[in-house]
């Protein structure tokens, strides 16, 4: 008798199952947003615009948590545009945070300099939220901070510009946030760092990130306790955004500061290396087949900022390349997805 109800119970179970799965499918689908944190120099080159608006992007579906945005370029347009870039897009209380002895190679804020003090009508061009720069936090002390506040191996940091934040980060101390050393801080806190750095085509080629702080970079490469995956010079190289599409597929709400900052860089109409964009791509979308990735290794950098990468089984260093299909489907990826229209402005 209790084999026959035990028979009968079970279809019910299944169909009980099966209203709960479909309810879930038909609302609001339940996932663990991805923890991010993005060190930019931004000013340099355009390309970091364009990865912090895909940052924007994956925010407004719901599928990254951005905790904050440490900067590593001295200058103050440069925190000063991610405060634009923040209000623009809807997310104005997203932390920045400001480098203390950063280097002073090729620092260059062309753009973020005249998209901050463009003016429409007499008054400033763009909203800010940031009554005074300079009572911003460190950048280090703002990874501290925020690297304490989430739970252990869940955050990804996506460097994009020099490694002099990451090295100051390793170097620090307990402090309010945390007892634990930086180095110690990162091993607890983080999951992985998706640098753009290197170049392993070129064994003569010292990068433009690696360069400009090479000590930083170094430190970080030989000290950092989680996995480190290099989206190299040679790979965003490959993969252009086009200038066109800057020209023609934002005049539905101008000004924008990202199609200004794009214009405002290099005299148009000229298309882009897409560098930092791909660091931000392979965290987000590390499943989707865009990559592919050396073996497990270690990469090492010498005085004159040249990397060069070792194959080793219990290395914890890879480096991404891609083959000429893939570079097609980045490239048609980068394209829909900038040009969608943020969330904010979608009603």
């Amino acid at each position: 008798m209790n084999r026959i109800k035990q028979l009968l119970f079970f279809p019910i179970v299944i169909v009980s199952l099966l209203s709960c799965t479909e309810g879930k499918t038909k609302g609001k689908i339940d996932h663990k947003r991805m923890n991010v944190i993005f060190d930019t120099d931004m000013g340099n080159d355009v390309d970091d615009a364009l990865a912090l608006d895909m940052l924007y992007k994956y925010t407004d579906q719901d599928r990254i948590n951005l905790l904050g945005i440490p900067t590593n370029k001295r200058s103050p347009y440069c925190v000063e545009y991610i405060d634009i870039m923040n209000n623009w897009y809807g997310y104005p209380d997203i932390p920045v945070g400001i480098v203390v002895n950063g280097s002073e190679k090729d620092n260059e804020d062309n753009f973020v300099r005249k998209v901050s003090q463009m003016e429409k009508d007499g008054k400033p061009a763009f909203e800010r939220s940031i009554k005074n720069y300079e009572t911003l936090p460190t950048s280090v002390s703002l990874y501290r901070k925020l690297l304490a506040s989430q739970e252990d191996h869940s955050v990804n940091i996506i460097s994009v510009g020099f490694s002099t934040n990451l090295a100051q980060l390793l170097d620090s101390q307990g402090d309010e946030f945390s007892q634990l050393t930086g180095k110690e801080l990162v091993a607890r806190k983080v999951k992985l760092l998706s640098a753009m750095m290197g170049n392993f085509e070129n064994e003569n080629f010292s990068e433009f990130n690696v360069h400009c702080d090479i000590p930083s970079a170094q430190k970080v490469i030989k000290e950092w306790p989680t996995p480190i995956v290099v989206s190299p010079f040679e790979l965003g190289e490959k993969i252009l955004y086009p200038g066109a599409s800057i020209e023609n597929d934002f005049k539905w709400k101008e000004p924008n500061p990202l199609a200004e900052g794009y214009k405002a860089y290099l005299e148009m109409p000229y298309d882009r290396q897409t560098w930092d964009l791909t660091s931000v791509l392979y965290v987000v979308e590390k499943d989707k087949g865009f990559f592919n990735e050396s073996p497990s290794g270690t990469i090492n950098i010498d005085d004159k900022g040249v990397t060069r990468f070792t194959p080793h089984e219990d290395g914890k260093h890879k480096y991404l390349t891609i083959n000429e299909q893939q570079k097609e489907d980045i490239k048609n990826y980068f394209i829909d997805l900038i040009t969608q229209r943020p969330k904010k402005y979608q009603d």
